[in-house]
């Protein structure tokens, strides 16, 4: 029975593999799935037993809703209302690193505890070959939010999943390192024509902007609406100092450009790789003897202000 075993299953995510987190997930089962942002903690999105058991797993609080993953337009389009601008940017982004949060459907399959008692829901269609696979296989929309103890460093491998979740989780697909490494943007369509960035995440405000048109002018969110919108989060465990140009005696430093460090998010001072490689930086810089960490300056432009929006709320 899903949820019944000693320790969580870490399988290749091949034919059989994949088939496997299939099955789980129809039982109603937690499995994490690669995806190119994070790995994943899916669940059938339609039962409220499988959304609570992620809720459980991840020590998430109900507040907080989750985004639900589906193969396609077509899959989508059954769960929320989607108008013109939204079928743009599906057509611009999708499959890929964004999450739209859309008005949901009368009568759409979703447990009301994925929108957290919201009228809208968070949908996105990934990109990565193995979720692609276990969503076509599975047949079904999946909740799935990171996988990863809630409000701790995200995961970028199956091996920071197992050290988070431990035996919470029935499958763990290991389909090697995530490419983007930070989780999706999050932008919410208003009812009135505007929209708003609710996440950075790799896809930047500016190239939103040339799909729709016309910049950000909706008023800022009052309330948690998507997940990633909680002050603290994505915490090491650490006391986090941010743009530091070199380490203090109890501090593991982590680089990025001119600014050496223990390890570095890029010595180039490439923002794509500084992105695949924060949260494996972070894991390191958790696991140190350091009681506490320091990371250097990452310029706030493109990407950059998802991995500095990341950054901040770790030092919260």
């Amino acid at each position: 029975m899903p949820g019944k075993h000693d320790k969580s299953t870490i399988r290749v995510a091949d034919t059989a593999g994949i088939a496997l987190a299939a099955e789980r997930l129809r039982q109603g089962g937690l499995v994490a799935v690669p995806t190119e942002t994070v790995y994943g903690l899916a669940a059938r999105a339609d039962s409220a037993d499988a959304v609570a058991a992620i809720y459980r797993a991840k020590g998430r609080p109900d507040f907080n809703p989750l985004i639900v993953h589906v193969a396609d337009l077509a899959q989508a389009e059954t769960l929320a209302l989607f108008d013109g601008r939204a079928r743009q940017l599906a057509a611009a982004f999708w499959p890929g690193a964004l999450t739209m949060v859309l008005p949901l459907r009368a009568g759409a399959r979703i447990a009301p505890a994925v929108t957290a008692g919201l009228p809208s829901v968070a949908l996105r269609c990934p990109a990565h070959p193995v979720m692609g696979a276990v969503l076509r296989q599975s047949g079904l929309a999946l909740a799935a939010p990171s996988a990863n103890r809630s409000g701790a460093i995200s995961p970028t491998t199956a091996a920071h999943v197992a050290g988070s979740l431990g035996d919470r989780v029935d499958v763990i697909l290991d389909g090697g390192a995530c490419a983007a490494g930070i989780e999706s943007t999050i932008v919410a369509l208003r009812p009135d024509g505007t929209w708003q960035i609710l996440r950075p995440g790799p896809i930047d405000e500016a190239s939103i902007g040339a799909v729709l048109g016309a910049a950000s002018d909706a008023t800022p969110s009052l309330g948690i609406e998507a997940p990633g919108q909680l002050a603290s989060h994505y915490a090491p465990g650490k006391p986090v100092r941010l743009n530091a140009s070199s380490a203090e005696e109890d501090e593991f430093l982590i680089g990025f450009g001119p600014v050496p460090g223990a390890v570095s998010l890029s010595a180039t001072g490439d923002f794509s790789e500084a992105a695949s490689r924060l949260y494996a930086c972070l894991h390191q810089a958790a696991a140190a003897p350091h009681p506490r960490i320091a990371v250097a300056p990452v310029r706030d432009e493109g990407i950059g202000a998802a991995i500095n929006d990341r950054l901040r709320r770790a030092a919260a």
